[in-house]
């Protein structure tokens, strides 16, 4: 587990984000973990000067279906900076986590080489419920905030790498 707080960032090496534009796109299952989480990445860009106008939220069902969210989102949305991808997925007692934190981990990465515009993975894969709970917005702080941040230093270095 994390022995940071994933909610601590220091502003001033954040670029200028006023233009920048960001997708998000939410899992509802574990509804609760992955509101903290986009609650904590919303606020965040809001707090690093993200016009609230300029960030856009889908839903999907669960966290497989992230990736093609995420797909359609980088097709629909062709001026984003980056997407965020939230989910949470908690270990059961069959192997059906270890399918589907693999599955998300690896479209994921497949959308970052397939496309121009950066994906963040910001999907749990935990344990108990109450480690979500503490890396949501708990006692760990929130990996929302931590792929905020994520978002808009790979935007920038998106803007920085266009000729």
């Amino acid at each position: 587990m994390a022995t940071t707080d994933l909610s601590v960032y220091d502003k001033s090496t954040i670029p200028n984000s006023k233009n920048f534009r960001f997708g998000i796109v939410v899992s509802e299952w574990n509804h609760d973990i992955t509101q903290g989480l986009f609650q904590g990445a919303f606020d965040t860009f809001l707090d690093c000067g993200v016009l609230k106008e300029n960030i856009v939220r889908w839903d999907v069902p669960g966290s497989f279906e992230l990736i093609y969210g995420c797909k359609k989102m980088q097709q629909s949305y062709d001026m984003l900076d980056a997407v965020i991808a939230i989910g949470s997925v908690i270990q059961g007692q069959t192997k059906h986590f270890d399918f589907v934190c693999d599955g998300v981990t690896q479209g994921i990465k497949d959308l970052n080489i397939q496309s121009d515009i950066p994906v963040i993975f910001c999907v749990l894969t935990d344990n108990t419920m109450q480690q979500a709970i503490d890396r949501s917005g708990g006692q760990h702080g929130n990996k929302g905030v931590e792929a905020a941040v994520a978002a808009i230093k790979m935007a920038q270095l998106r803007k920085d790498a266009t000729f």
